[in-house]
């Protein structure tokens, strides 16, 4: 068991990591730039650490120290009764656990697109809860990279960690630049990539040949505005989820499921 220590007083520099972290601009100018991220609760602190990622330090609720202050291992592990934790994190911390953890280096975009088969591309995803949920149905669905616009959210900010389940730390990502240009790579390196939109005589996904299913790349954009001109042109084809009643789109996140689970089967319908 590593050194327990309480702390009294919420202003406290050693808990500075944790501090205000519902306020997402402030999170954003400090994470980052600090090379740091939040995991929240004990089964995705669990998957942060089995995935390599170093921890910096532990914050939990005092009352249950004797069943998650392992987790630390060689890093300290601060408690703090409830009242102090929602003082210092802006929250009421009903996961009983947070760890700051230290970010690792990300994989260049040419190294990333070498060592993966299917791929999912993000153009200004930056709903942290659609991040989350598109890294976890990446990670079910077999497609094992993501590569990101310039403009996506942060993929380890905790809200994201927290709805990915911990696969976040799964499935390799990049930030591709100079966007859109760099898509160049994507195709270069053998991809077919297909852009999810109504637009441009995009055919139905479940047409796609089983040649394009080989090694693809599904691009999907923001909500609403969908993906932009110059990424529809960098594209091979444009593919479309067939929808009825009258329903234009599915949720990103919806839609990334159902297009991940088409184009990982061989064959066209």
């Amino acid at each position: 068991m590593p050194d327990v220590i309480h702390i009294h007083d919420p202003e406290d520099e050693r808990l500075g990591d944790y501090r205000a972290l519902t306020d997402l601009a402030l999170r954003t100018r400090f994470e980052q730039p600090n090379g740091l991220f939040i995991a929240e609760g004990h089964q995705v602190i669990n998957r942060a650490l089995r995935a390599g990622y170093r921890m910096r330090s532990m914050l939990i609720d005092a009352k249950r120290a004797d069943q998650l202050a392992h987790l630390a291992e060689d890093a300290p592990c601060y408690t703090a009764g409830p009242d102090v934790l929602e003082s210092v994190t802006g929250f009421h911390v009903h996961r009983g656990a947070l760890a700051s953890f230290h970010r690792k280096e990300l994989p260049a975009p040419a190294d990333l697109l070498t060592s993966v088969k299917r791929l999912v591309v993000l153009e200004g995803i930056n709903n942290h809860t659609n991040i989350g949920a598109i890294f976890r149905v990446a990670a079910g669905l077999g497609f094992d990279g993501v590569l990101l616009a310039p403009d996506c959210a942060d993929p380890l900010y905790r809200r994201s960690v927290r709805v990915s389940m911990g696969e976040v730390f799964a499935v390799p990502y990049a930030y591709l630049e100079p966007w859109p240009s760099g898509l160049a790579q994507v195709r270069d390196a053998g991809f077919t990539l297909h852009g999810l939109s109504p637009s441009r005589g995009a055919i139905d996904i479940g047409r796609v040949s089983a040649e394009e299913r080989e090694r693809p790349a599904l691009m999907f954009g923001a909500e609403g505005p969908g993906l932009t001109k110059a990424a529809l042109d960098a594209c091979d084809r444009t593919v479309v989820i067939p929808m009825h009643a009258g329903v234009d789109s599915l949720n990103v996140a919806a839609a990334t499921a159902v297009a991940c689970w088409e184009l990982s089967q061989p064959t066209p319908r």
